[in-house]
């Protein structure tokens, strides 16, 4: 498998083999072209979520179009860590914001959820699903989060799949820190850093700007699967906590103590 870092990295719908053609979609040619200022005969790589990440070589370029050729395989596909980011919906700045931070932290699922205190009553999925395809792009993963249509949290938990566990981010009522919390759930995972893939799944679950309320925090904590976890004495932005939230179940339960691909 080629090693060698290329900087341009495009997602794709088509299959991706040695010896394949794809074409570009007219956004990602022009991107290409007048963006980048790429000419036939740049390398480029290649990811689809399923085949890994390809090298491929621009073999013509137009004007809103693009022919490229699959060289080799640079890495083949392989599993992420199974956790969710549950959200309320925020302003449109903070809300692009905690979507690519999502993506880098390797989310594998956004749901965005309508609480009490949700002020913003609609959510642009597709502008969302855009920007997951981009951070994915830069960030080096292999895979694009799912963005699932907005719900409300009752909803939601109704049809809440009984095996993932959902830690819950609670800014009031009883709730141990962040850290102790996923150290006890590492515990009962097998007392490792770096739970396989295939351990139980998990999702994490943040509040809009409001807060939940008490009623909200009352019913979470009586679900047999929500574990509820303090951020710390300051009060944060829904933003900031569900990177935050992402952040320490990735360090405690995910794939923290990996290292970035063709970085040693």
């Amino acid at each position: 498998m080629s090693e060698r870092r290329i900087a341009t990295r495009l997602c794709v719908d088509a299959p991706l083999g040695a010896g394949q053609t794809v074409g570009l979609a007219p956004q990602q040619a022009h991107y290409l072209r007048t963006v980048l200022r790429l000419s036939t005969g740049a390398d480029l790589a290649l990811f689809n979520g399923r085949d890994g990440e390809w090298r491929a070589r621009i073999d013509a370029l137009g004007k809103g179009w693009a022919s490229l050729a699959v060289i080799d395989q640079r890495r083949a596909q392989q599993p992420e860590p199974d956790v969710w980011l549950v959200f309320a919906p925020i302003k449109r700045a903070r809300l692009d914001f905690l979507v690519e931070k999502a993506c880098e932290l390797g989310a594998a699922r956004l749901l965005p959820v309508f609480t009490q205190n949700t002020d913003v009553s609609r959510v642009n999925c597709e502008r969302l699903r855009a920007n997951c395809r981009e951070a994915a792009e830069q960030c080096e993963r292999l895979s694009v989060p799912e963005v699932a249509e907005p719900t409300g949290l009752r909803d939601l938990l109704a049809d809440w799949p009984a095996d993932r566990h959902l830690l819950v981010a609670a800014e009031s009522g009883h709730a141990p820190p962040v850290a102790e919390a996923l150290a006890r759930a590492r515990e009962q995972a097998g007392g490792r850093a770096g739970v396989p893939a295939s351990a139980a799944p998990w999702a994490v679950l943040v509040g809009p700007e409001g807060g939940f309320t008490e009623a909200e925090l009352d019913a979470l904590s009586k679900l047999p699967f929500v574990t509820a976890a303090g951020l710390g004495p300051r009060v944060l932005r829904a933003d900031t906590a569900g990177i935050a939230l992402l952040a320490c179940w990735q360090a405690w339960l995910g794939d923290g103590d990996a290292r970035p691909p063709f970085r040693g």
